[in-house]
């Protein structure tokens, strides 16, 4: 885990760490392509929506970016498995690549343009790159393990957490209420906003982004799966903030999130964990 202390001025680059440039551009392409697909399906009057056995709804768009993302890495990386949220996964492996391929799908139905496709590499359990694209917001991030956090807004920009050390001057995003009150936490959610400056819920990958560029200090979320999460990882870490569970377990693994600025991570872990 990256330092939250790290000088920002110390450079790196933009195309990653040497040890995962390839597999960094390869998922860039891959955003690309999903790009592609979704923006040609967003606001199409024949957009086909249904909904899956969890009663979420799922979109034709949703399913062809996967399908497209799948095919490539299949065909460029074929020792490598894959797990996304429409289609599932094909096994575990010591490389494995963990896709959502338009996280916030009620948003892109609806019109709103916050959602994008998560894109991530996993190596022993552990995610080491990250792509966060999010096409109609003009916007895209990413990240590899050691090799830094950027963003593509204003060209490609590193990306640094806030220093923001005090709770009560921290801004929070908690996303839904409704995940915090089946999760048994929402009394402890009440706690944490009446600790804080500023609450806001701005939901899905938009808050963790939010956080690696230093505008939000702290973001939580309960009844995420790993493709909610993989990607967001490298990207918080490597801008110098802290990833856990809510009960401050790593990795993406244990279905609920929580991403500081590092400097706040215990502080908020003792207010919100069960």
């Amino acid at each position: 885990m990256t330092d939250p202390t790290r000088d920002s001025s110390s450079a790196a680059d933009p195309r990653g760490s040497a040890e995962w440039a390839d597999d960094l551009r390869l998922a860039l392409q891959l955003a690309d392509a999903a790009d592609a697909i979704s923006t040609e399906r967003y606001r199409s009057a024949d957009l086909h929506v249904s909904l899956k056995p969890d009663r979420t709804p799922v979109t034709d768009a949703d399913q062809a970016v996967e399908r497209a993302i799948r095919a490539g890495i299949e065909a460029e990386r074929p020792g490598d498995t894959f797990f996304g949220e429409e289609y599932g996964d094909d096994g575990a492996s010591h490389r494995q690549w963990i896709v959502d391929p338009i996280d916030g799908t009620a948003n892109f139905l609806r019109g709103v343009p916050v959602w994008a496709t998560l894109i991530s590499l996993v190596v022993d359990g552990v995610p080491v790159l990250g792509v966060v694209s999010a096409p109609i917001l003009g916007r895209r991030w990413w990240a590899t393990r050691g090799g830094g956090a950027f963003s593509s807004e204003h060209g490609t920009a590193p990306l640094r957490v806030s220093g923001v050390s005090d709770l009560a001057d921290a801004s929070l995003s908690y996303n839904g209420l409704e995940y915090w009150r089946d999760a048994g936490r929402l009394d402890q959610l009440l706690d944490l906003t009446g600790r804080v400056w500023r609450t806001r819920a701005y939901g899905e990958f938009w808050s963790y982004m939010l956080v690696a560029e230093g505008s939000v200090d702290v973001a939580g979320e309960f009844g995420l799966e790993p493709y909610d999460m993989a990607a967001v990882i490298p990207i918080v870490e490597e801008a110098g903030g802290r990833f856990s569970s809510a009960d401050g377990r790593p990795g993406p693994w244990h279905g609920s999130a929580l991403a500081t600025n590092g400097l706040l991570h215990d502080g908020v872990l003792g207010v919100v964990a069960g």
